[in-house]
């Protein structure tokens, strides 16, 4: 056996026991009623503040928490735990993506019965992050207005594992001449149909519809949830 036929071998074998986790949460996030969020994107393209934002925004009216990872440092926690929402950092050290085990051992001391929504920011990575499950509901992927237009075209297989894509730090858009429509077309060629959304967690811009939309894909689930309780305890032939 080739040293490349071992290593894929391991990949593998890595990415089915993190489906095997991931699926167990999926089932546990399920059964405790709580919608999952997680976040991906590259490096500075504004995940943390626009987390911030709303857990800050959506404490009021829901029970949130979040979980954060980062190769180093608490930082991202401590600027996250000022939205007074329960946070927890996960130091993954050299590993550039957040798996479904590492998500498992974070969630140890919480209840999830209390949560209606959980956040799970990962590493910064347009990359590894994509081949790995982490028993979300709903995926987003972020890119800043100053990370150019093709984004998407580079890194298309992150595109295509998230569930939506969201356009950050539109604020800036004026002053880095950022083309929405060609950023739209980049995002449609890839991945046809896919929902975009445009904020600024600065000046508050699209806040307001990203919320909105968080709410309206948990009441979603929920309704799919007891849909499908409904129907496994229906008696025959009713």
């Amino acid at each position: 056996m080739s040293a490349k036929t071992r290593m894929i071998e391991v990949r593998q074998n890595v990415l089915k026991q993190n489906d095997v986790v991931a699926r167990a949460l999926r089932q546990r996030f399920r059964g405790a009623g709580v919608f999952v969020v997680s976040m991906v994107s590259s490096p500075g393209a504004g995940k943390t503040a626009l987390l911030e934002k709303t857990l800050t925004l959506l404490r009021p009216q829901f029970h949130v928490a979040a979980l954060v990872g980062d190769l180093a440092t608490e930082n991202d926690a401590e600027r996250l735990a000022r939205s007074q929402a329960p946070v927890k950092q996960i130091i993954t050290g050299s590993v550039c993506h957040l798996e479904a085990a590492m998500v498992q051992s974070a969630l140890e001391g919480w209840n999830l019965d209390e949560l209606d929504f959980l956040f799970i920011e990962n590493v910064g990575n347009l990359v590894c992050p994509s081949s790995y499950d982490l028993g979300e509901d709903l995926r987003l992927v972020l890119m800043s207005v100053t990370e150019g237009e093709d984004k998407p075209l580079k890194y298309p297989t992150i595109f295509n594992s998230a569930d939506v894509a969201v356009i950050t730090k539109i604020d800036l858009a004026p002053a880095v001449e950022f083309n929405a429509a060609a950023a739209n077309c980049s995002i449609q060629a890839v991945r046809p149909g896919m929902t975009v959304l445009d904020v600024s967690a600065k000046s508050g811009g699209g806040l307001d519809a990203f919320l909105d939309f968080l709410r309206t894909q948990r009441n979603a689930v929920h309704v799919a949830a007891a849909s499908e309780t409904n129907s496994t305890f229906a008696a025959p032939g009713n």
